[in-house]
């Protein structure tokens, strides 16, 4: 079921999406002081190209310089991108066959707003690592 969910998104405009972010990632390195930003544009495309299976967990190794890189993003690029995924995801559920493709947006709009010290893995690294994941969505209080 997620491969045939990750074909979808892709056709659907997962592929645009990823291409996007590539292209904002290559800009922000060739002007070299923005190549950490890069990186994060980097991050967001790989999610954005394939988001089922995916989760986005916290970095264990987070460094000092993280909440400061995470504010600039914020201020610069990350309000616009966390609203536009945000608005994607809402429409996105007003229909049942949208839901798990909403779900997939709110997911992005987490790792758009606040990229640094966070890492996107496989749903079953994530849960074998013992990660908290960050989801726009509330848990299932079952696994809890």
């Amino acid at each position: 079921m997620r491969t045939l969910g990750n074909i979808l998104w892709l056709v659907f405009g997962g592929l645009l999406m990823a291409a996007a972010y590539a292209i904002a990632g290559l800009v922000m390195f060739l002007l070299i002081i923005t190549i950490p930003f890069g990186i994060q544009a980097f991050k967001l495309a790989g999610l954005a190209l394939w988001p089922f299976g995916r989760t986005v967990v916290r970095d264990q190794k987070g460094g000092c310089l993280e909440v400061g890189a995470n504010i600039v993003w914020l201020v610069l690029f990350g309000w616009e991108l966390f609203l536009g995924h945000l608005l994607a995801g809402a429409l996105l559920c007003l229909t049942i066959i949208g839901i798990p493709f909403g779900i997939q947006a709110f997911k992005l709009s987490v790792l758009a707003l606040w990229p640094f010290g966070r890492q996107v893995l496989s749903a079953d690294e994530a849960s074998a690592g013992g990660y908290e994941t960050f989801l726009a969505v509330p848990s299932d209080p079952a696994t809890r």
